[in-house]
């Protein structure tokens, strides 16, 4: 019989190894540059970044107004890009003609570099955080283009003629047959279009702004303080990682079929819910 800290128990074993392997790297990496055969000026000691951390969001409490803005940035951008993705690949999922209207336009909207947008975009949208949020959404915009256009035009015959000889309407068996056959594909283009979103905003950032913790780790480079700099490099992981799980804590409860312990979670809740109306 399985106890509930069975799984506990063996997820700890599992982390112990990856704790240990990243505290020898740490440690290493610490006496390299004590000794000498790193040089700190270029790679700072562990500890200096983390005195560095410290200072920024706890003594000082710097970061976190320019954390908040890139967070906005990213998360804004990030909605409007997927706004706008998701309805031009639902309209070429049900026209073919809008498709290859649409299509090419996304292609070359990829295949041109973000970064070289970015003084155009300052140009059009000025200098505050518009131009940021504009960046982000168009970085966003064409892999959750391609993955929600995929999953939608990916066709089960067998199960659409089962719709269709229970008298299912076209407007049903989009909703709910193919919708939820892309939910998979939907949320995989999320999570890359959320974390590109990020990227186009700190690249904004790096081009010309005031606030953010892109504009502040240029500065700290600049200063050659480098602890503080890798302190704002960590503070943008941080940001995706927010983003990212947050959208993966949203996929886990959408496409809940895909694991079976959700599943059942649900089946178990519903089952209640059913009993209870009963």
């Amino acid at each position: 019989m399985k106890t509930p800290f069975a799984g506990h128990a063996l997820s700890l074993t599992r982390l112990l190894p990856h704790l240990a392997l990243f505290g020898t790297l740490i440690l290493a990496w610490e006496i390299a540059v004590r000794t000498g055969l790193i040089q700190s000026i270029m790679v700072p000691k562990p500890s200096t970044i983390f005195a560095a951390i410290v200072e920024l969001y706890f003594v000082k409490g710097t970061i976190w107004y320019h954390f908040f803005v890139t967070l906005t940035e990213a998360v804004a951008g990030f909605i409007i890009g997927a706004a706008i993705a998701i309805a031009l690949a639902v309209g070429s999922s049900l026209s073919d003609a809008f498709r290859r209207y649409v299509s090419p336009y996304a292609v070359v909207l990829n295949v041109t570099p973000g970064i070289a947008l970015t003084p155009v975009i300052i140009a059009w949208f000025g200098f505050g955080m518009g131009s940021k949020i504009a960046l982000a959404a168009v970085i966003s915009f064409f892999p959750i283009f391609v993955n929600t256009l995929t999953g939608l035009t990916q066709t089960d015959t067998d199960r659409e003629e089962l719709f269709r000889s229970i008298g299912a309407s076209r407007v049903q068996i989009f909703t709910r047959l193919r919708v939820p056959a892309a939910l998979p594909l939907l949320f995989a283009g999320l999570k890359i279009g959320l974390t590109t979103a990020l990227i186009g905003a700190v690249v904004a950032e790096f081009a010309q702004a005031t606030e953010g913790v892109g504009v502040l780790m240029s500065r700290f480079s600049f200063q050659l303080n480098m602890g503080a700099s890798i302190a704002s490099l960590l503070s943008m992981t941080l940001i995706g990682l927010i983003l990212f799980y947050s959208m993966e804590f949203l996929d886990d409860r959408m496409v809940f079929w895909r694991r079976e312990e959700r599943r059942e979670a649900v089946s178990r809740k519903r089952a209640r819910a059913w009993k209870r109306r009963g």
